[in-house]
């Protein structure tokens, strides 16, 4: 695939270029952990976009780097179309011809997959524990309001039959 062809929020891309720019690495904190983000530029005969490369990618390629982006995302900030490796996507550098890697960076690539792979349990772990700390909430709430109710329910029956007698006391 070529750059020209990339549109916005189109997935599964497979695209290959030469990094002719690499900005400025940027860390912070999201979670309690320490993320880098880089911008770069992906230029190839048809044209170049913006593709931001984080954490390891950032340190392991470099300005004049041929890489092949597999399984990559496109996306739009400030009108401006991004490209991605993603979530499920993988950056291979690419050594001499099209299509051969550089067998180095694969290893570092399944090393990528394990921590990916780790980060993703986490993540999974974390949305169940809070999904079931909801669920425990929403139960709990639910039992206090049913109890809430026939406290009420008990006061207003009391309520009514004291109402009653003073009504057959009348007449």
């Amino acid at each position: 695939m070529k750059i020209s062809d990339l549109k916005t929020n189109q997935g599964n891309v497979e695209v290959e270029g030469v990094i002719s720019e690499l900005g400025d690495t940027r860390v912070f904190n999201k979670y309690g952990r320490e993320l880098k983000v880089a911008n770069a530029i992906l230029k190839d005969d048809s044209g170049s976009i913006k593709l931001t490369l984080w954490n390891d990618d950032v340190t392991r390629f470099a300005e004049g780097d041929r890489i092949k982006i597999v399984s990559g995302y496109v996306s739009e900030f400030q009108g401006e179309k991004q490209l991605t490796s993603g979530k499920f996507g993988r950056m291979e550098k690419v050594v001499g011809g099209a299509g051969t890697s550089d067998k180095s960076d694969d290893s570092d690539d399944s090393n990528d997959s394990g921590e990916v792979k780790a980060e993703v349990e986490k993540e999974l772990t974390d949305s169940k524990a809070k999904a079931k700390k909801a669920i425990v909430s929403k139960r709990d709430l639910k039992k206090k309001n049913e109890e809430d109710i026939d406290v009420y329910s008990e006061e207003t029956d009391e309520e009514s039959a004291e109402e009653e007698t003073s009504e057959e006391d009348l007449f």
